[in-house]
């Protein structure tokens, strides 16, 4: 699987997403709609995202460290962040990936509450109901 529509990676300004998703299944055509929607409206033209199926491409996901789908990674800017399950709601998926406070003013994420990054550490988050496919 591939994102349409993937522009350079890791260009100056833009935040760079990877979605880790199990094969074609229900759940993950939703997460895939919901994460491009998402970038397409509230991350107005700066997302650059690369879906992944963690069934074919199992040793990326590992080196990822992703060990359930969907998962979504912000490859860049750094810290990495991740956030497994329920990508549905854009909220707690824009709250997960700390954007606030990354250059992006301008795109309506002014009013997120984001914790600052712990110590340029890799900060992972898991949200909706429980653990995801496998």
């Amino acid at each position: 699987m591939s994102g349409g529509g993937i522009t350079e990676a890791g260009a100056a300004g833009r935040i760079r997403l990877r979605l880790y998703v199990a094969g074609t299944s229900p759940r993950s055509t939703r997460s895939i709609e919901s994460v491009r929607r998402l970038c397409e409206r509230r991350l107005g033209g700066v997302c650059d995202l690369e879906v992944v199926d963690i069934y074919q491409q199992a040793a990326l996901a590992a080196a990822d460290g992703v060990v359930a789908a969907p998962t979504l990674v912000r490859l860049s800017p750094l810290p990495a962040r991740r956030i497994a399950g329920d990508l549905s709601d854009e909220r707690r998926v824009l709250d997960g990936l700390a954007l606030k406070g990354l250059g992006l003013e301008g795109l309506g994420l002014e009013g997120l509450d984001v914790p600052p990054a712990a110590s340029g550490a890799d900060r992972r988050e898991t949200m909706g109901g429980g653990g995801g496919e496998r």
